[in-house]
C-alpha cells in the first residue's frame, strides 16, 4: 500500500513532468554515487521488449566519471565518429544544398563535434552509456527511450541536471568504443546522457500547443 493518496501522487508526478528539461550548464561539483545509482535503478525498472531479449543483463549501464581516463578516450572516439559521419555526408550536403534544409542543424552539430569533440563530455561529472540488447522483434529503440525517460524524470526529482548525448547511439557501430566500455560488440544498442548538478535554474520546457488543439476524440 502506498502512503500517498492518488491525488498526492498525481500532483507530484505532474510537477516532475513539468519540471523535466534539458540542462546544458552544470556545476563542477559531482553528485554522490548513491544519487546516480538511484537514477540508474529508475532506468532499470523501465519497460522493455520482453519477448525480444534472451539474457538477464539485457540492459546495462556504464558510468564514466569526468576524471576517468576512459572518459577522455571515449570523447576522442566520439569526435572521430562524428567527423567520419559528416565527411560521408559532406558531398551529399553540398550537392543537395542540405545546409539550409531540414537537417541543417543536425549536420552543423555533426561538424562541430567532429572538429571540437562533444562540448560537455569531460566537463560534466558523469557520462552514462545505456546498452540495450538487440532482439526480435526489434523493440530496442522503444525500450531505450523508456529507460532514458525514467532516468530523466528521476534525475529531475533528485534535483539533478540531465542532457542527452544522442550521438552515443552511433557508437554501437564502433568495436573499439564497445570494447572500451565493456559491452559486447554487435549485441547491444547504445544511447547516453550527461548528469550533474545544474548550474542555472532550468527554464520552462519548450512550448507545447494547448491540448484541445492537438486532441481528437472519436
Amino acid at each position: 500500500m502506498t502512503p500517498f493518496t492518488i491525488k498526492e501522487q498525481n500532483e507530484v508526478l505532474d510537477h516532475i513532468i513539468e519540471l523535466r528539461c534539458t540542462v546544458r550548464k552544470f556545476k563542477n561539483e559531482a553528485p554522490p554515487r548513491p544519487l546516480i545509482e538511484m537514477v540508474l535503478q529508475a532506468g532499470l525498472l523501465a519497460p522493455y521488449g520482453m519477448i525480444a531479449v534472451t539474457r538477464e543483463d539485457f540492459r546495462r549501464f556504464v558510468v564514466l566519471p569526468r576524471e576517468s581516463e576512459v572518459t577522455g578516450r571515449a570523447a576522442l572516439l566520439i569526435k572521430q565518429k562524428a567527423a567520419a559521419i559528416y565527411n560521408d555526408l559532406e558531398k551529399k550536403i553540398q550537392k543537395d544544398d542540405l545546409q539550409s534544409g531540414p537537417g541543417s542543424r543536425y549536420y552543423g552539430f555533426l561538424k562541430m563535434i567532429g572538429e571540437q569533440g562533444p562540448p560537455s563530455l569531460g566537463k560534466v561529472p558523469y557520462y552514462i552509456v545505456v546498452a540495450e540488447q538487440k532482439g526480435t522483434p526489434d523493440a530496442v529503440n522503444q525500450s531505450m527511450a523508456h529507460c532514458l525517460e525514467n532516468m530523466w524524470l528521476k534525475a529531475t526529482a533528485l534535483g539533478l541536471g540531465f542532457q542527452l548525448l544522442s550521438i552515443t547511439e552511433r557508437m554501437a557501430e564502433e568495436r573499439e568504443f564497445c570494447e572500451l566500455i565493456g559491452v559486447p560488440f554487435g549485441e547491444y544498442a547504445l544511447d547516453g546522457c550527461l548528469i550533474g548538478y545544474p548550474d542555472v535554474s532550468p527554464g520552462p520546457t519548450s512550448k507545447r500547443p494547448p491540448l484541445n488543439e492537438v486532441m481528437k476524440w472519436l
